[in-house]
């Protein structure tokens, strides 16, 4: 017989009191969840279903049938519909621990594979707040985990890939904000993405219109520190043969991002907390000071607590920084984004390689390329380098995998990511299916760098076409401009950068893909990604 309401939410609370203060003040808003993280439709990754019942005591049957996935933005509601998936539900239903939850399966019903959650049998109200891996016939990824019964409304992403509850919480507090002219603190792990965070704010704010400004104090030497953000007047130093402007200057009436705030050396500190205090900026050498309006936003991963106890870091700078504090959530407390990002990211690194036909539907009763057991393998791995990491992670599976008629994670990245991965039944990947039959190829290491340069040229800047215009294959070309200095991927650009070709190029895409040394087509698919169309 299935646990009362409260008991069964008693466990829950427990739970997430031994994980976080924070949650555990949430925890009676939250109940169970189920979002698709990998699905041969790959319009399904992201859609979700709410489990109110599962919380209540009832059990739910997961089939193909039921229940129905909605999108997040909204949508019908629709069943995982797979025809690989049996009609014959398993049933998620309350466990005999309050909080936990066990999956009862039938002979004849649908397959299904729960990974992360230890040797119980049942899935703990721990787990459940982790999130677990349900992985159906080895063609549907799902995580089965906790979000607030009643969802926050906010449709704008500003930027931002994902539809977690901490996304959109953070989405709401960038809303909150961008209106305002107070100094920004983002605190959050290295590559949780705190400056795309902080271009949000600046985009969706009144000085939108204005110059956007970043700069990292942690790669600044601390006796440039000064000059770098104030400037410095002729002869201030040797040669300063000119007046220089500082980044303060520079951004004026806009908005300037200081990446690394706890790298600032003690003397930049005080600079810092006076031109945030009244407006004033000293260029290095210079009697006179003058008036700026900049906002301010900083971001640093450090302790700056700890900073302040030990005298390297200025206690009224970070309470003047602090007029706005958010925190950016880590990969792992969302969890459920992990299917949304990859899918994103791979889109991106295919187009970038001009392969984005791996993603076609490829008819009934054939494997899709993209499989569901790899990202299952992916949302149980903790992600200490963040959304960066996972970034990173899905451009080697892309370039290794793009000959293959599957995706594959390589040995070298499989040993990275079984370092950091949930204990608990681990899912076995397909050995590396037999490339597609190839021409003979020349050997990369006979490709001189002359000879590179000018079939990318020949070839606009093509991958695909350069490879083949040097008899090799785009796999090893790939790897071979990504150890080049001065050659990148199109993703890579930078709204200033590719602005500013356009302009030069009298806003011809050709020419000016020609001049960032990047395809047309490639460059267009990166323009339309920041919104510049």
């Amino acid at each position: 017989m299935s646990k009362s309401r409260s008991d069964w939410e008693r466990g829950l609370d427990a739970s997430t009191e031994a994980a976080s203060p924070r949650q555990s003040r949430l925890s009676e808003l939250k109940v169970p969840a189920l979002t698709v993280l990998a699905h041969p439709d790959l319009r399904r990754v992201g859609d979700r279903v709410l489990l109110p019942k599962l919380s209540s005591g009832r059990a739910v049957p997961l089939s193909r049938l039921t229940p129905l996935f909605a999108p997040p933005a909204g949508g019908a509601p629709r069943p995982l519909a797979d025809t690989h998936l049996s009609r014959t539900p398993v049933q998620l239903a309350p466990g005999n621990q309050p909080g936990s939850v066990r999956v009862a399966t039938k002979a004849n019903g649908c397959r299904l594979d729960v990974l992360g959650v230890g040797l119980e049998e049942e899935i703990s109200a721990a787990g459940l707040e982790r999130g677990v891996v349900l992985l159906l016939a080895d063609r549907v990824a799902l995580l089965l985990h906790l979000m607030p019964a009643a969802q926050s409304r906010e449709s704008e992403r500003f930027g931002l890939i994902g539809d977690s509850a901490a996304v959109v919480s953070l989405c709401l507090e960038i809303r909150r904000i961008a209106g305002r002219s107070t100094p920004v603190l983002l605190r959050g792990e290295t590559g949780t993405g705190k400056e795309l965070v902080a271009q949000a704010i600046h985009q969706a704010g009144p000085r939108r219109a204005r110059p956007y400004l970043a700069i990292n104090l942690g790669a600044v030497p601390p006796a440039l520190a000064a000059a770098e953000l104030f400037g410095a007047a002729r002869g201030a130093y040797t040669g300063a043969d000119r007046r220089r402007a500082g980044y303060f200057e520079r951004a004026d009436s806009g908005t300037l991002f200081l990446d690394e705030i706890g790298e600032a050396p003690p003397d930049v500190q005080a600079l810092l907390l006076r031109a945030l205090e009244n407006g004033e900026i000293q260029p290095v050498g210079s009697e006179a000071p003058q008036k700026t309006d900049v906002r301010v936003m900083a971001a640093t991963d450090a302790d700056l607590d700890a900073a302040v106890a030990q005298g390297r870091f200025r206690a009224p700078l970070l309470h003047r920084l602090r007029g706005c504090e958010i925190r950016l959530p880590p990969l792992r407390e969302r969890r459920d984004d992990v299917g949304r990002l990859a899918l994103y990211f791979l889109r991106q690194e295919l187009a970038a390689m001009e392969e984005e036909r791996l993603l076609d539907d490829r008819g009934p009763g054939r494997e899709p390329w993209w499989l569901a057991r790899l990202v299952a393998r992916l949302a149980l791995y903790d992600w200490p380098g963040n959304v960066r990491e996972l970034r990173n992670v899905v451009r080697r599976i892309a370039m290794d995998s793009s000959d293959l008629e599957q995706a594959r994670i390589s040995p070298a990245v499989e040993q990275a990511l079984a370092s950091n991965v949930a204990q608990g039944p681990q899912i076995e990947l397909a050995e590396r299916p037999a490339p597609r039959p190839r021409a003979a190829y020349r050997p990369i290491s006979d490709v001189a760098e002359d000879e590179l340069l000018g079939a990318l040229r020949a070839s606009h800047w093509n991958l695909a076409d350069a490879a083949a215009r040097l008899r090799v294959s785009r796999t090893s070309l790939y790897a071979l401009v990504e150890r080049q200095g001065g050659i990148r991927k199109a993703s890579e650009l930078s709204r200033e950068e590719i602005a500013d070709a356009l302009e030069r190029a009298g806003g011809d895409l050709d020419a000016a893909a020609d001049h960032l040394r990047v395809s047309p087509h490639g460059l267009k698919i990166r323009k339309t990604g920041l919104g510049m169309d």
